[in-house]
């Protein structure tokens, strides 16, 4: 997967690869998704939700240019997979999951599988995790209308937030990085991600 999707398609940080090479990511999956755990392609992983394609999940770490002393959060838990990654270049990880049937199995799963370093918390991850910011990067599972309010106050001068925009059928992912009280914008890619719901996000309708 690393070779082929990976370092194959131009990504090049050795930490992200590394990182995305000693994750089990057929753990994180259902166990009927299994051999189809390394396929470059988001799969289901229940509640309406998937775990995003291995591709997406290296470009964004890549993006955000993590250090090994950084404090990151993570916008969507999911099963647990994109924050075990992360959690192997960054030094703390922050994870928010809004649906509670994902987040205690990603919490125990995490554990279990020894990625210690990730903290999980059940809530509305549109507006953040205020308690443990300012955070050096902020990563993100959903698509929201716009980068929420709460996550640019959130950010430490010269952070990066990483994240897909845009309605529920056309999304792109941009780069933010903070500049004082002003932001930078760099288009990244065009991407498909289930919505981000709650207070700053999409509504639930």
């Amino acid at each position: 997967m690393v070779e082929r999707d990976l370092r194959g398609r131009g990504l090049a940080d050795e930490r992200v690869l590394r990182a995305m090479a000693h994750v089990p990511r057929e753990d994180f999956v259902p166990r009927w998704m299994r051999r189809s755990a390394y396929a470059d392609q988001p799969l289901e992983i229940g509640a309406g939700q998937t775990i995003s394609q291995p591709y997406v999940v290296a470009a964004t770490l890549e993006a955000a240019r993590i250090a090994e002393s950084d404090r990151l959060l993570d916008i969507g838990t999911g099963s647990g997979y994109g924050a075990a990654v992360a959690s192997l270049v960054a030094a703390e990880v922050f994870s928010v999951e809004r649906l509670r049937d994902l987040a205690r199995p990603a919490e125990r799963r995490l554990a279990r599988l020894g990625y210690g370093g990730v903290r999980v918390r059940l809530g509305d991850g549109s507006v953040g995790w205020p308690e443990h910011a300012p955070y050096d990067v902020i990563i993100a599972g959903a698509a929201g209308p716009a980068i929420p309010p709460a996550w640019k106050e959130q950010l430490r001068d010269g952070g990066r937030i990483v994240a897909p925009v845009g309605n529920r059928l056309e999304q792109r992912l941009v780069r933010l990085t903070r500049r004082g009280s002003a932001f930078d914008e760099e288009f990244l890619m065009d991407v498909r991600y289930v919505p981000l719901i709650g207070e700053q996000g999409h509504s639930e309708r």
